[in-house]
């Protein structure tokens, strides 16, 4: 039985699954947070990451020296064989903590150029890592330089944010006036953290998208697979973003495509420096061929991390667990010969009335989950945090789990009254 430190988490998805695995495999967990009524359910009662920690310990955990002081505290009383944490904003900090306490990790400062957009455009280009032409902006008049520079259309995202968030394709000046505001605008984001305030433009780049997951142990990169992905593309309005619809693993690749995504997936990791680590990296495959999107040095989320298991055996929460005590992965056994997810997208701003269809969606075998949203939810457009539901689907045998999913979520009526929230 290993004992691990848990600095923060998330709250849904990988936050709610990571606690049970660690309680499953024998191993019990600290938790280190500056908010324990954060881990709260909706009906007050504790998240699975607060309910099942052996302990909670409260420090700053956006101050470094206070973190590692708490986590030094930790470790005097009590052995501690590695840290972890499913929260991207906290990756750095884990890293550090684990290089104060001599366990397994990640450099930190790797870890905090690999969680800043720009800084890893950086060092593509210094590494001399074939990339899309990008630039940084902190104030209007570099934005709209820049933009002059690039050309339109554009992609605007602000460096340090997750999930999405304050992503825009943007095709004119007009445009990019909402997108460099809403990039630069928020001082801090969801956990207090300060933010750079600094927008990221970078040329559009054509072709499918495609996200890589990887296992990185003593420098050496293990890909695990390669995911599919649909993205609701944005239209021509100012502050249009762009949304994740759907995925499919393992992507329907050939040969040559997939050995040209992984060598530059392993050529992004190298240049960035990445020794240690699970990653989950976004490409897409142009005419010129595969070019980064974003690197996450973390599992993938939107079910990505359930869909590799199915199909691989290799749980990448388990793999994040291995990789924290030193340890090499080992999959488990595989269920599927596809698998794929579709989600729920609001149309429009509104709240949802009703539901239809959805009962046929407990009676297919196909389907492993399903999630719709209640009656009464506001709804609107947006990142991917804005998503209403999924159906998640895997076939054994072939290759058809995304077509199948597809086909059952087309099948759902969702009533949503657009003008509660216009009027309301």
């Amino acid at each position: 039985m290993a004992n691990l430190l848990m600095i923060e988490s998330w709250l849904q998805s990988t936050g709610l699954m990571l606690p049970p695995l660690l309680r499953d495999g024998g191993h019990s967990y600290v938790l280190v947070t500056r908010d324990p009524d954060l881990y709260r359910l909706p009906d007050g009662e504790p998240h699975p990451v607060l309910a099942l920690a052996s302990e909670v310990a409260i420090a700053e955990t956006n101050d470094d020296a206070a973190l590692v002081a708490a986590a030094r505290a930790v470790a005097a009383r009590r052995r501690i064989d590695g840290v972890l944490t499913t929260c991207d904003y906290y990756l750095p900090a884990v890293a550090l903590v684990a290089e104060r306490l001599g366990l397994p990790g990640a450099p930190s400062d790797v870890l905090r150029t690999a969680t800043r957009k720009h800084r890893v455009r950086e060092v593509l280009a210094a590494g001399g890592v074939p990339d899309v032409p990008f630039a940084t902006a902190a104030t209007w008049a570099q934005a709209h330089k820049a933009a002059a520079d690039l050309g339109y259309p554009l992609v605007v995202k602000p460096v340090d944010m997750n999930s999405g968030t304050g992503v825009r394709k943007v095709v004119d000046e007009a445009g990019l006036a909402v997108a460099f505001a809403e990039a630069t605008t928020p001082e801090r984001n969801t956990r207090d953290q300060p933010l750079e305030r600094l927008a990221l433009l970078e040329r559009v780049l054509e072709g499918p998208e495609y996200s890589v997951e990887s296992v990185t142990r003593d420098g050496v990169t293990r890909i695990l697979g390669i995911t599919a992905k649909s993205v609701a593309e944005p239209g021509v309005e100012a502050g249009s973003g762009f949304v994740e619809s759907g995925h499919l693993f393992p992507a329907p690749l050939a040969p040559r495509e997939r050995d040209a995504i992984e060598r530059h997936v392993i050529a992004v990791l190298d240049a960035v420096g990445l020794t240690h680590g699970i990653s989950h990296t976004e490409v897409r495959v142009t005419a010129a061929g595969p070019r980064l999107i974003e690197l996450n040095p973390r599992q993938g989320g939107g079910y990505i991390f359930e869909l590799v298991r199915l199909v691989t055996g290799f749980n990448p929460l388990q793999v994040l667990v291995d990789l924290a005590l030193g340890r090499g992965p080992v999959p488990g056994p595989s269920v599927a010969a596809s698998a794929a997810v579709t989600f729920l997208l609001a149309d429009a701003d509104g709240v949802v009335r009703e539901v239809r269809g959805a009962q046929r969606l407990a009676d297919d075998d196909r389907v492993l989950s399903h999630e719709t949203p209640s009656p009464g939810r506001e709804v609107r457009p947006g990142d991917n945090n804005e998503r209403i539901g999924h159906v998640l689907v895997v076939d054994r045998s072939g290759h058809d789990a995304k077509a199948w999913a597809d086909e059952l979520a087309a099948g759902l009526d969702l009533v949503v009254d657009v003008a509660a929230l216009t009027h309301g």
